[in-house]
Order: C-alpha cells, then structure tokens, then sequence
C-alpha cells in the first residue's frame, strides 16, 4: 500500500493479528494516556441526592384499569417533572448559589428518568462539598414545591414524597476513570491500525 485509498491486503490484516505484542503495549500506553489526562484535567464532581416519589395507585385508582393507571403515572410523572425543572424551584438555587438559571438547566444540573419510587437528583461542580450542597438544596426545594402544590391541588393529594438521600451523599467524580483508561486504550489502538494500514513510508 502506497496511499490511503489503497485497501488493506488479507496479508497486512495477517500482520496485525501477528503483533500481539504490540497490541498489549499499544493499549498499555493508552491507558497511561487516559490516566494523564484524568489527573491533569480531571472531570468536575458529581453529587447525588435521592427522593422516594409515592403516587398511591391503590387510592388514586382504586378500580380502574391498567392502562388508566399507566396515563395517571405518566402524567404525575410529567407535573413532578415539571416542578424540579421550575422559574420556582431553580430560583431558589440561583439565588442561593449565585449561578444563573441557564447554566443550571445547560447540565450542571440533571434528573434521573422520573418514574415511582426513587427520583435521583445531580450536580456536577468541581467542588465536590458545593455540589452535594447544590444537589441537596435542590431536592429539598423540589420536595417544598411539590408538597405546596398537593395542598393546592394542583397535584393529586395521594403524591407523598421524602428525602431520602439529602445528608452524607456520594460525591464521585462525573466520568470515571477507568473509562478514560478505556478511551486511551481504544484510542491508541485505533490510530496505531490507521497507521500501519493505511500509512506506509516510502522504499528508497
């Protein structure tokens, strides 16, 4: 192969499969890569707070169907939402913190996949103890406007939430770094096999 838009030979692929050796030390060299990279600029922190959403289907629809139930779910689901995701409760957040409502909502701040039982909430920040107190400050907030809103019905009165996880959260960094090591490894690989396909020097 003389340039790039030659295609690899059954021979050049036979080579590579024969260099096990540099496969162990290409991904080797990868993982340092990644792990350089992790502690040169590592990830910001992630904290994480946990509150129980109980919407009661047993009262709320004591006998209607399934499919009844399953658009009562998903609608609750929707309002609650809604709720974590407010001008009301995010206020309370930027106020309190000094950061502006669209940084909160541009990732800074994330929402598991809202169903019953566990809602977990995140912050990502570079100090791990101001990202568990934004994390906790924002399920709590949560927690007061939902409560607010059952007892004016505009939620259904049979939604019960609780804080479950708002004191001693996990504060973890947001990316691990075995998926660094991962990507360095991968990565490394990845070049090195465009190289010695695709690039070859010139015989004199």
């Amino acid at each position: 192969m003389n340039h790039l838009l030659t295609s690899p030979s059954l021979e050049d692929f036979i080579r590579l499969l024969k260099a096990w050796r540099f496969w162990m030390f290409g991904a080797l060299v990868g993982a340092i890569i990644g792990a350089v990279v992790y502690y040169a600029a590592p990830p910001p922190f992630r904290a994480q707070a946990t509150v129980n959403v109980d919407f009661n289907l047993e009262q709320a629809w004591p006998k209607e169907t399934d499919r009844q139930q399953f658009y009562y779910l998903e609608r609750e689901s929707r309002k609650l939402e809604e709720i974590a995701w407010s001008d009301e409760v995010l206020g309370r957040l930027s106020s309190e913190f000094g950061i502006p409502l669209e940084e909160l909502r541009r990732g800074k701040l994330q929402l598991s996949q809202p169903a019953e039982a566990g809602w977990h909430f995140y912050a990502d920040d570079d100090d791990s103890q101001f990202a568990a107190s934004l994390v906790t400050t924002w399920a709590e907030a949560f927690v007061a406007e939902t409560e607010a809103d059952v007892a004016s019905g505009t939620i259904n009165e049979f939604v019960r939430l609780e804080a479950t996880q708002s004191e001693s959260i996990a504060k973890e960094r947001s990316i691990p770094l075995s998926s660094y090591l991962l990507a360095g490894s991968i990565g490394f690989l990845m070049l090195a096999i465009f190289a010695l396909l695709f690039i070859k020097p010139n015989n004199k």
